[in-house]
């Protein structure tokens, strides 16, 4: 596992670099390995980004313009038999709920026998379909083996894995 310490303060700084040049989570892995000769895992390159605090770019998608023509289309093919929506509830209503935003699908298993080297281990099932196996080590490092090499999951499914991992490990370890 790599961690900022082994790195120097050039290294550190090139590393800035990238990030400000727009390079995102795997360029940063595959930099690593490629200039520094580091072989990490997408795990490890998380953890070290949020050791150095890099802050990636994402580029928000531009809405399409809508022209006229397709704003009267749908005005003309609007069902006019149909209720009109019912209002939202007032935030100060008893009947009112956070609304919270989608959390990807991701589902965790635990392994009823840990994996050698593991004080736990289990499988974990992305969003998109793709599955692996996770361990946390004896020294309490976590890890994923995604079954397809050099596989990477959305930042939305890290974030819904690591809500599930705190559900199922919730007082074993």
């Amino acid at each position: 596992m790599l961690s900022v310490s082994d790195l120097s303060a050039e290294q550190i700084e090139e590393i800035k670099s990238w990030v400000a040049e727009g390079g995102q989570m795997a360029d940063v892995q595959r930099r690593l390995n490629e200039d520094f000769g580091f072989k990490v895992t997408y795990m490890d390159t998380r953890f070290l980004s949020l050791d150095l605090a890099l802050e990636f770019h994402v580029e928000e998608a531009a809405e399409p313009e809508k022209s006229p023509e397709s704003d009267l289309n749908a005005d003309l093919n609007a069902d006019l038999s149909s209720p009109p929506p019912a209002a939202a509830p007032s935030p100060l209503s008893p009947d009112a709920t956070l609304a919270s935003p989608p959390a990807a699908q991701v589902s965790a298993t635990l392994d009823q026998v840990a994996r050698p080297g593991a004080m736990v281990s289990g499988t974990v099932a992305f969003s998109d379909g793709m599955k692996g196996r996770w361990m946390i080590d004896e020294q309490g490092r976590p890890s994923v083996d995604p079954d397809q090499a050099g596989y990477q999951p959305t930042e939305a499914d890290l974030m819904s894995f690591q809500n599930e991992l705190r559900a199922l490990l919730d007082g074993q370890l």
